[in-house]
């Protein structure tokens, strides 16, 4: 029996594996052979989580025609990595990719760092805070003193509880965008809105256009619900969207879903202004996409004079074409995995319908906390510590990988949690793989790109400050000397693999 539980094609595997990039190799460097830097190619993708463990690889003679090399640079490319523990082959049933014994298994997305490990590793990975207290602890008190009501029933309100959803309505009302709270269903946090938006709008097989780059998590959920990608390329810098490529996308692609994060994006940091959100409504409104907008940094400027966009719903009063997801974990606490969507309200009937089948509802608890804060102007204190909190770590990242990388680049966004740098010509990927070896975790450009794009990017959030900060620099640029002097990975020095 085959012990492979996916497939990697020949042209997507030489897509991956092409996009990989280092500095070129320095005078008197001695190149690998290309059967090694294959093989280090296809082990560093198998680490990264971008080919999965247990995929089945291409056949010898298919990858050798993609990537216009000879079956024998392929056939020992595979031998290396089985030698290696990074493949496995049985006769007639191919081979496929695995990690060696006692190695973690990678991972997909962009996952917490264990406690256990914070002590020798300086997490750059997950784009999140500690909780602003005294407000979380102000905020779960109030909410057992509410709870006895709630305690006699069954628990169960796949639409939120009440109290929640029409305070959520009333703070949009407040925003200028009329809002009942029968448009209103609060969801586990953002990625659980926007799961139940992609299972009810977005079949298998169906397209939905992403900006590129996009959050890794989200792409992530997408490939997972078996939809097909549609990237739309990001203007460069912090100018946001391009809309001339927007139109051109929703228009040919005709994407039955269109996901932006127009606040603060991750992990750009842009913030689209008000013309972009008008243009890009009726685009999607001409196209037939349903357009989700995801506000989960809308409440995180961090910077005097920031004047925010009115919300992309706005410019949808009829409430046909957008539809809107928040949370409060970006703004508060990734603990309190409350979110909602704001929708027309047949749509909102349509998601509590299917959520019979999913998870019948959010935890009440943590809703009456959040409503308590909402209730008693705690979120608006405990959003300005979290402002406070993300603008000195900012700074302070950004001196600090200013002195140490000064060949790295990228613009200073006026709000939101993540930086997004180009590693000065360096993989994103080799960077990711040496920072584990030297000490610190940062996620690869193309976690946030469709098939191997932006290679040459990392993304740091703003989780870190002062002297840790520095210290995250430091080793930053100790996994960019790695890199740069090909001492990653095993064996002989891994290169780019050119065909």
């Amino acid at each position: 029996m085959a012990q492979w539980t996916s497939a990697m094609g020949a042209a997507q595997l030489a897509r991956l594996l092409n996009s990989q990039q280092d500095r070129p190799a320095g005078p008197g460097t001695r190149r690998p052979p290309a059967y090694r830097s294959l093989a280090d190619g296809i082990r560093l993708l198998v680490l990264e989580g971008r080919v999965p463990v247990a995929a089945r690889l291409p056949a010898e003679r298919e990858l050798a025609l993609a990537l216009s090399v000879s079956r024998t640079t392929v056939a020992a490319a595979y031998e290396a990595l089985r030698t290696e523990g990074f493949l496995e082959s049985r006769r007639g049933a191919g081979s496929w990719t695995a990690v060696p014994a006692g190695n973690p298994l990678p991972a997909r997305g962009l996952e917490p760092l264990p406690p256990e490990a914070l002590g020798s590793m300086i997490d750059l990975g997950c784009a999140a805070l500690p909780a602003p207290e005294p407000w979380l602890t102000r905020a779960v008190q109030g909410a057992l003193e509410e709870l006895p009501p709630y305690a006699h029933t069954h628990g169960d309100y796949p639409a939120g509880l009440p109290a929640l959803r029409s305070m959520i309505a009333d703070r949009y009302t407040a925003r200028g965008i009329p809002t009942m709270p029968e448009q209103i269903m609060v969801t586990t946090g953002a990625m659980g809105a926007i799961d139940a938006i992609c299972h009810l709008f977005s079949g298998r097989g169906e397209r939905i256009a992403v900006e590129s780059p996009s959050y890794a998590n989200i792409l992530q959920l997408m490939r997972e619900a078996g939809a097909r990608l549609v990237p739309v390329a990001m203007a460069e810098g912090l100018a946001g969207w391009d809309l001339d490529r927007w139109r051109q996308v929703l228009r040919d692609a005709a994407p039955r879903i269109a996901y932006v994060v127009a606040d603060f994006h991750n992990p750009t940091g842009a913030l689209a202004d008000e013309d972009q959100r008008r243009q890009l409504v009726e685009a999607a409104r001409s196209a037939g996409t349903v357009l989700v907008a995801d506000e989960t940094m809308s409440e995180l400027w961090l910077d005097e004079g920031v004047e925010m966009p009115r919300a992309v719903c706005a410019f949808d009063p009829a409430g046909s074409t957008v539809i809107t997801v928040g949370s409060a974990s970006k703004a508060f606490w990734a603990g309190m995995r409350i979110g909602w969507v704001r929708a027309a309200p047949d749509v909102i009937r349509s998601l509590v319908a299917a959520r019979a089948y999913a998870d019948l509802g959010t935890p009440v608890l943590e809703q009456l906390a959040v409503n308590w804060l909402f209730n008693t102007r705690g979120w608006e204190q405990a959003v300005a510590i979290r402002r406070g909190q993300a603008r000195e770590n900012r700074d302070a990242l950004v001196a600090a990988v200013r002195r140490e990388l000064p060949d790295w680049e990228f613009e200073v966004p006026r709000g939101g949690l993540t930086l997004w740098v180009r590693t000065g010509g360096l993989s994103g990927s080799r960077l990711a793989e040496a920072g584990e070896r030297v000490g610190v975790r940062v996620p690869s450009g193309p976690r946030f790109g469709v098939d191997g794009a932006f290679e040459g990017y990392v993304r740091l959030p703003f989780t870190v400050g002062g002297a840790v900060a520095e210290e995250a620099a430091v080793r930053l640029a100790a996994a960019a000397k790695l890199v740069e002097s090909g001492a990653t990975g095993g064996g002989e020095t891994p290169r780019t693999f050119v065909a």
